[in-house]
């Protein structure tokens, strides 16, 4: 018999027990099912056996850890459905590639036709293997024969990819004679997908999942057409200079290629700011260039160089932080935890940026205010402005798409602008990158820059952060005039080494730990970049450091 502490109680399980049938003696203590286990402070998937008394804690589906492994899990599922439905070379050239809301776009593989009859197949399969309870199960292999095996079954991304690999095994799972590798932990069995959906959707299909939030139901997709299309803009670029994912990217760079392609990338995203400026002065009557995204979206050095191309049209363009209209520190809501709330529009003077903004565009003289951030309170330092007919403010701030920032300006007089960081490189065609990963090491990189913040700092509020942008950015991404996608193929491979030190330094006791250890995992798939090679005007140095700009 072992015993395991669990939720400060002593339970006994006989030898030979899995996790698995450990979860099912405590689920009814959690509100959401279980999907993972930490024995000693060390991540266990629940078909691992228990070989020794420890203390344990559990992930649900409510938890970071838990809702990657259920997605991962209902990937494997659609894919090795695709396999039974439509054969191997369709499976393998299947591709994951991105979120929409609450939906993962997958581009079907070779020989998948897009239509709905094709996606309503592929679902069928899929509830068949759910109602199964298909087992998935974990062979470790030695990295020679899981080459042979991934090239036995075509699946050559995945051979790019361990070509770079530094460590001498790897992880295979397996469902019903279909072979896969994914980054990250699974579930034992198909039976827990009990929530998804499965439709055609663009050029490929759209897998719906439950959000951590609501793990034990399934809300209908929300359609953002223009995130989509961004999306899709992006991966076609990626596509015609041939990088799909991070096996070409490190084959780049072991070519010694990545001189030509920053600059190429960084021609490219100059290209794309140049044609929004264009539209900007096309449209006429623009006074207000209201820019609004995520954090660490690089929304400082965006505006920066979409000023300068306004400039080279004619315009005039003065910068205004959204910021700078925070209320006074004591007057700033808190959150649920007693905490100060910077996030949501009531933190925002929105009464006296309207009243500011209006008198701007009568033409009248404004004295605009100076937030100072180390006693909390707005200052007025005799920063006068008064727009003539070339002049134009480029505004930037996470609030900048919600019509309640703005609602006193006419409609014609903004153009709003969203820019995120849109990852589309994948690890391998099945295993792909959340965006928010890039964003995390943007910030954690520029915080521990400027601030002096210690990455478990920056993990622990990540939370609280991008709960404020789904409540105060996302609903209002779709409003935007242009979308700009701020990510840079090569980015990941440039943070490496500023965020690989930082992330070391988490202790196994932080609440951080785990994070840090998957994220250090994920690095290890990159090759570095030095960063020598960034032009002084890239995004990517608003993080790491040399900008040409004040960021």
């Amino acid at each position: 018999m072992y015993k395991l502490k669990v939720l400060g109680n002593e339970i006994e399980v006989e030898r030979g027990a899995t996790w698995e049938d450990v979860a099912a003696i405590v689920q009814d203590k959690f509100d959401s099912p279980i999907a993972a286990v930490s024995v000693n402070g060390k991540i266990r998937e629940l078909f691992k056996r228990v070989n020794k008394s420890a203390e344990v804690d559990f992930f649900t589906l409510k938890d970071d850890v838990g809702k990657l492994t259920y997605s991962r899990t209902a990937t494997m599922l659609t894919i090795k459905s695709i396999f039974d439905v439509f054969g191997e070379k369709a499976a393998n050239t299947s591709r994951v590639d991105f979120t929409i809301a609450n939906g993962l776009f997958i581009r079907g593989g070779e020989g998948i036709p897009l239509t709905d009859e094709s996606a309503e197949k592929i679902k069928k399969r899929m509830e068949e293997l759910v109602n199964l309870g298909t087992p998935i199960n974990k062979a470790i292999y030695p990295l020679d024969e899981a080459m042979d095996l991934f090239e036995r079954h075509g699946m050559n991304d995945k051979n790019e990819l361990f070509k770079f690999r530094r460590t001498s095994q790897v992880n295979v799972y397996e469902m019903d004679g279909f072979y896969d590798y994914y980054y990250g932990y699974m579930l034992p069995n198909a039976s827990y997908v009990k929530y998804f959906d499965f439709f055609q959707y663009g050029e490929g299909f759209m897998l719906v999942l439950p959000t951590k939030a609501e793990p034990n139901s399934l809300k209908p997709f929300e359609e953002r057409r223009k995130l989509y299309e961004t999306f899709i803009g992006t991966e076609k670029w990626y596509n015609q200079i041939g990088i799909n994912n991070v096996g070409d990217l490190n084959s780049w760079i072991c070519k010694n290629q990545m001189n030509d392609l920053i600059l190429v990338q960084e021609a490219e995203q100059e290209r794309r700011i140049a044609e929004i400026a264009r539209d900007i002065v096309n449209r006429g009557g623009v006074k207000f260039v209201m820019i609004a995204g995520p954090s660490s979206s690089g929304k400082t050095s965006f505006s920066h160089r979409l000023s300068i191309q306004l400039r080279t049209l004619g315009l005039n363009p003065h910068p205004i932080a959204v910021d700078d209209y925070f209320v006074n520190r004591e007057e700033t809501p808190l959150d649920e935890n007693g905490n100060y709330n910077f996030e949501c529009i009531e933190a925002i003077d929105t009464k006296s940026f309207n009243e500011d903004m209006t008198k701007l565009l009568a033409g009248e003289r404004v004295e605009l205010p100076d937030f100072n951030f180390k006693i909390g309170r707005r200052e007025y330092n005799g920063r006068f402005l008064q727009l003539g007919p070339e002049d134009v403010l480029v505004i930037e701030g996470i609030h900048g798409l919600n019509p309640k920032m703005s609602y006193s300006l006419p409609d014609e007089s903004k153009y709003k602008i969203y820019i995120s960081a849109l990852t589309t490189i994948n690890i391998d065609a099945h295993n792909r990158i959340p965006t928010t990963d890039a964003r995390l090491l943007r910030r954690m990189v520029r915080d521990a820059r400027t601030r002096g913040s210690d990455a478990a700092r920056t993990i622990c509020m990540w939370p609280s952060v991008r709960r404020g942008e789904e409540e105060n950015i996302f609903p209002f991404q779709e409003q935007a005039d242009a979308m700009f996608n701020s990510v840079l193929i090569y980015e990941l491979a440039c943070l490496k080494p500023f965020a690989e030190p930082l992330l070391f330094q988490i202790e196994k006791d932080s609440p951080a730990y785990y994070e840090a250890k998957r994220l250090l995992k994920f690095l290890d798939y990159f090759l570095s970049v030095p960063s020598e090679f960034l032009p002084n005007n890239s995004i990517c140095r608003e993080f790491v450091g040399g900008s040409c700009f004040r960021v």
